[in-house]
Protein backbone atom coordinates (compact mmCIF):
# COMPACT_ATOMS: atom_id res chain seq x y z
CA UNK A 1 0.00 0.00 0.00
CA UNK A 2 0.96 3.30 -1.03
CA UNK A 3 1.09 6.25 1.28
CA UNK A 4 1.77 10.01 0.67
CA UNK A 5 3.83 11.57 2.66
CA UNK A 6 2.03 14.89 4.69
CA UNK A 7 5.80 16.28 5.87
CA UNK A 8 9.13 15.79 7.32
CA UNK A 9 9.77 16.34 10.96
CA UNK A 10 12.51 17.96 12.61
CA UNK A 11 15.34 16.58 13.69
CA UNK A 12 17.99 17.49 16.53
CA UNK A 13 21.86 18.41 16.23
CA UNK A 14 23.06 16.01 18.80
CA UNK A 15 20.30 13.28 19.43
CA UNK A 16 21.80 9.62 18.75
CA UNK A 17 18.84 8.75 16.64
CA UNK A 18 17.89 11.89 14.40
CA UNK A 19 21.36 13.90 15.18
CA UNK A 20 22.49 15.61 12.08
CA UNK A 21 25.80 16.56 13.87
CA UNK A 22 25.71 13.15 16.17
CA UNK A 23 29.13 11.37 14.22
CA UNK A 24 28.22 8.20 15.86
CA UNK A 25 24.13 8.77 15.03
CA UNK A 26 21.93 6.76 13.24
CA UNK A 27 21.03 10.02 11.00
CA UNK A 28 17.00 8.66 10.90
CA UNK A 29 14.80 10.95 8.91
CA UNK A 30 11.28 10.66 9.86
CA UNK A 31 8.10 11.72 8.09
CA UNK A 32 4.06 12.08 8.77
CA UNK A 33 2.32 9.74 6.16
CA UNK A 34 -1.17 10.57 5.29
CA UNK A 35 -2.97 7.89 7.35
CA UNK A 36 -1.15 9.42 10.36
CA UNK A 37 1.95 6.49 10.22
CA UNK A 38 5.06 7.80 11.18
CA UNK A 39 7.84 6.34 8.94
CA UNK A 40 11.55 6.53 9.04
CA UNK A 41 14.28 6.43 7.14
CA UNK A 42 17.77 4.85 7.99
CA UNK A 43 20.71 3.23 6.81
CA UNK A 44 22.28 1.49 10.32
CA UNK A 45 26.16 1.87 10.00
CA UNK A 46 28.50 -0.81 10.75
CA UNK A 47 29.79 0.45 14.35
CA UNK A 48 26.36 0.03 15.11
CA UNK A 49 26.48 -3.71 15.21
CA UNK A 50 26.09 -7.08 17.42
CA UNK A 51 27.67 -9.71 15.13
CA UNK A 52 29.49 -9.02 12.08
CA UNK A 53 26.45 -8.05 9.83
CA UNK A 54 23.82 -7.75 11.79
CA UNK A 55 22.31 -4.25 13.79
CA UNK A 56 22.49 -4.51 17.96
CA UNK A 57 19.77 -5.04 19.29
CA UNK A 58 19.89 -2.11 21.64
CA UNK A 59 20.21 0.20 17.99
CA UNK A 60 16.76 -1.49 16.90
CA UNK A 61 15.06 -0.93 20.35
CA UNK A 62 16.14 2.65 20.28
CA UNK A 63 14.78 3.40 16.67
CA UNK A 64 11.34 1.42 16.97
CA UNK A 65 11.34 3.88 20.59
CA UNK A 66 11.51 6.84 18.76
CA UNK A 67 9.62 6.54 15.70
CA UNK A 68 6.58 5.41 17.88
CA UNK A 69 7.12 8.38 20.97
CA UNK A 70 7.06 10.69 17.88
CA UNK A 71 3.41 9.12 16.32
CA UNK A 72 2.09 11.29 19.02
CA UNK A 73 2.94 14.49 17.27
CA UNK A 74 1.03 13.59 14.51
CA UNK A 75 -2.07 14.49 16.31
CA UNK A 76 -0.73 16.54 19.55
CA UNK A 77 2.52 17.93 17.53
CA UNK A 78 3.12 20.42 20.89
CA UNK A 79 3.83 17.16 23.13
CA UNK A 80 7.06 14.97 24.02
CA UNK A 81 6.55 11.31 24.70
CA UNK A 82 8.85 10.06 27.49
CA UNK A 83 9.10 6.45 27.30
CA UNK A 84 7.65 4.68 30.13
CA UNK A 85 7.60 0.98 29.02
CA UNK A 86 8.70 -0.81 25.86
CA UNK A 87 8.79 -4.02 24.53
CA UNK A 88 10.45 -5.64 21.50
CA UNK A 89 10.23 -8.45 19.84
CA UNK A 90 13.30 -9.89 17.18
CA UNK A 91 11.64 -11.85 13.83
CA UNK A 92 14.51 -11.21 11.30
CA UNK A 93 18.43 -10.39 11.73
CA UNK A 94 18.66 -6.76 10.78
CA UNK A 95 20.99 -5.99 8.63
CA UNK A 96 23.25 -3.13 8.91
CA UNK A 97 24.59 -0.67 5.22
CA UNK A 98 20.81 -1.42 4.22
CA UNK A 99 18.08 1.16 4.08
CA UNK A 100 15.55 0.39 6.72
CA UNK A 101 11.92 1.90 6.52
CA UNK A 102 10.95 2.17 10.49
CA UNK A 103 7.06 2.94 11.03
CA UNK A 104 5.24 3.55 14.22
CA UNK A 105 1.54 4.33 15.26
CA UNK A 106 -0.03 5.51 18.35
CA UNK A 107 -3.27 3.40 19.70
CA UNK A 108 -4.61 4.76 22.66
CA UNK A 109 -4.28 8.23 24.01
CA UNK A 110 -5.77 10.02 26.87
CA UNK A 111 -4.62 13.29 28.81
CA UNK A 112 -1.57 11.64 30.06
CA UNK A 113 -0.07 9.08 28.07
CA UNK A 114 -0.84 7.53 25.10
CA UNK A 115 0.96 3.57 23.64
CA UNK A 116 1.68 2.80 20.44
CA UNK A 117 3.45 0.32 17.94
CA UNK A 118 5.55 0.04 15.21
CA UNK A 119 8.49 -2.22 13.16
CA UNK A 120 11.53 -2.49 11.64
CA UNK A 121 10.92 -3.18 7.83
CA UNK A 122 13.80 -4.89 5.59
CA UNK A 123 14.49 -4.27 2.14
CA UNK A 124 11.50 -7.06 1.15
CA UNK A 125 9.17 -5.24 3.51
CA UNK A 126 9.54 -8.35 6.08
CA UNK A 127 8.91 -7.52 9.11
CA UNK A 128 12.72 -7.70 11.10
CA UNK A 129 11.54 -6.18 14.88
CA UNK A 130 8.23 -5.01 16.24
CA UNK A 131 7.69 -3.16 19.46
CA UNK A 132 4.70 -1.86 21.73
CA UNK A 133 5.13 0.92 24.30
CA UNK A 134 3.61 3.20 26.55
CA UNK A 135 4.63 6.84 26.78
CA UNK A 136 4.06 9.90 29.28
CA UNK A 137 3.48 13.18 27.57
CA UNK A 138 5.27 15.94 28.82
CA UNK A 139 5.92 19.80 27.53
CA UNK A 140 9.75 20.35 26.46
CA UNK A 141 10.82 22.97 28.82
CA UNK A 142 10.00 19.95 31.44
CA UNK A 143 12.55 17.37 29.52
CA UNK A 144 14.77 20.05 27.78
CA UNK A 145 16.15 23.14 27.31
CA UNK A 146 17.64 23.56 23.50
CA UNK A 147 18.65 26.79 23.81
CA UNK A 148 20.94 26.86 26.33
CA UNK A 149 22.74 24.01 25.08
CA UNK A 150 23.24 24.95 21.37
CA UNK A 151 20.66 22.09 20.45
CA UNK A 152 18.08 22.79 18.04
CA UNK A 153 14.79 21.40 16.31
CA UNK A 154 14.43 21.74 12.95
CA UNK A 155 13.43 20.49 9.92
CA UNK A 156 16.62 19.43 7.43
CA UNK A 157 15.32 19.37 3.85
CA UNK A 158 17.02 16.77 1.49
CA UNK A 159 16.53 16.40 -2.52
CA UNK A 160 15.99 12.72 -1.68
CA UNK A 161 13.23 13.00 0.61
CA UNK A 162 10.80 10.51 -0.53
CA UNK A 163 6.76 11.71 -1.70
CA UNK A 164 5.05 8.41 -0.43
CA UNK A 165 6.25 5.12 1.10
CA UNK A 166 5.21 1.84 0.16
CA UNK A 167 4.07 -0.38 3.19
CA UNK A 168 2.76 -3.83 2.95
CA UNK A 169 -1.24 -4.56 3.54
CA UNK A 170 -0.16 -6.09 7.07
CA UNK A 171 0.21 -2.01 8.41
CA UNK A 172 -3.11 -1.14 6.73
CA UNK A 173 -4.76 0.83 9.90
CA UNK A 174 -7.09 -1.87 12.30
CA UNK A 175 -10.88 -1.05 12.21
Amino acid sequence: MKLRVVKKHNAAKGCFVCGVNNASGLHTEFYELEDGTMAALVTVQSHHQSYPGRVHGGVCSALLDETIGRALNVTEPDAWAVTVELSVRFKKPVPYDVPLVVVGRALTNNRRLFTGEGTILLPNCEEAATATGKYMKQKLSDIADFESSGESWEVYPDDSDPDCFDLPDTWAVRE
